[in-house]
């Protein structure tokens, strides 16, 4: 009786994988990272990130999809009191980030828990990876002020997110809501002839959250470019206009370079950088490059990213 029961309950168990989708993909990185301060201190370690990103739907008979999506995700800067990885949640060690949660029919989704943000899923927001760590992101015009989704914490799944994406060929329109800071936000993207622009706008209760924000991008010749401004609050705040001019350039069939100049009310000093990409097939790719930041500090890292 026992056997039987436990064959039942293992054929049930498997028909409830089938019936549903789950996906794993991810990447790795490690290589090294040279950080010096504007007081000229400087200090050169190890720099790693292991990212697992699991994937679940499953599709009703009225062709509904619901899903969800978690991470799991371990950095060597997990532990540290500051760090780039902290605009992604709070550094906590390795473990399961906040699960964002969505329904979708057609071109029309609905998120709930940790969820995208409309100012960071705003085409533009990020124009390009820089090196292998990112050096900073000066070049993201919004500057993390705004919700967005949280690769190492619950992100807006703590705090009642919400969000409506549609799509309609060109068109993409996507609202989002939270909590922190009573905020409400929305972009509205349209591509033309290769060029994508868009507008984005915020509501909020902070006065150095995001208020507007616009970005074109496409291909110019030998080069894709993309222009990008945000308004990030009241200059008399600490916010300030965020402006950010970017380009990839190929050199060769495996090999491309990435550059950007950015400034900001806030900076020190105007910020700029410069990276190269080589792939070496297999999802595996060499990285490296090196930023001067607005706070006047200077980054450098190279290593190597493969993805699964």
């Amino acid at each position: 009786m026992k056997k039987v029961l436990f064959a039942t309950t293992a054929l049930v168990a498997t028909a409830s994988v089938a019936a549903a989708d789950v996906s794993f993909s991810g990447y790795g990185r490690f290589g090294i990272q040279y950080i010096e301060g504007a007081d000229g201190e400087s200090d050169t370690n190890v720099t790693s990130r292991l990212r697992l990103q699991i994937d679940m739907s499953a599709e009703s008979d009225a062709g509904v999809t619901f899903g969800a999506r978690v991470r799991l995700q371990q950095n060597n800067t997990d532990n540290a009191v500051s760090g780039d990885d902290e605009r992604f949640g709070s550094p906590a060690g390795t473990g399961f980030n906040g699960a964002r949660f969505f329904a979708r029919t057609g071109g029309l989704e609905v998120g709930v828990g940790n969820i995208f943000g409309a100012l960071e899923f705003m085409p533009g927001m990020y124009p390009i990876d820089l090196g292998l760590t990112g050096l900073g992101y000066d070049y993201t015009a919004y500057n993390f002020r705004a919700d967005a989704y949280s690769s190492g914490g619950n992100g807006s799944a703590g705090a009642n997110g919400v969000e409506v994406l549609y799509s309609a060929g060109d068109l993409s329109v996507h609202v989002s809501a939270s909590e922190t800071n009573d905020r409400i936000a929305a972009h509205v993207a349209y591509t033309w002839n290769g060029w994508t622009f868009a507008l984005g706008a915020q509501d909020s209760d902070s006065d150095t959250d995001t208020e507007f924000a616009a970005s074109v991008g496409g291909s110019f010749g030998i080069a894709d470019v993309t222009l990008a401004y945000a308004q990030n609050g009241d200059e008399a705040d600490g916010g300030g206009d965020h402006v950010v001019l970017t380009g990839r350039f190929d050199v060769g069939a495996a090999t491309n370079i990435e550059v950007y100049v950015a400034d900001a009310d806030y900076f020190t000093e105007t910020s700029y950088g410069i990276d190269f990409n080589h792939d070496m097939g297999g999802g595996t790719s060499l990285r490296g490059g090196v930023a001067s930041r607005g706070d006047d500090s200077t980054r450098v890292d190279l290593g190597v990213r493969f993805n699964f």
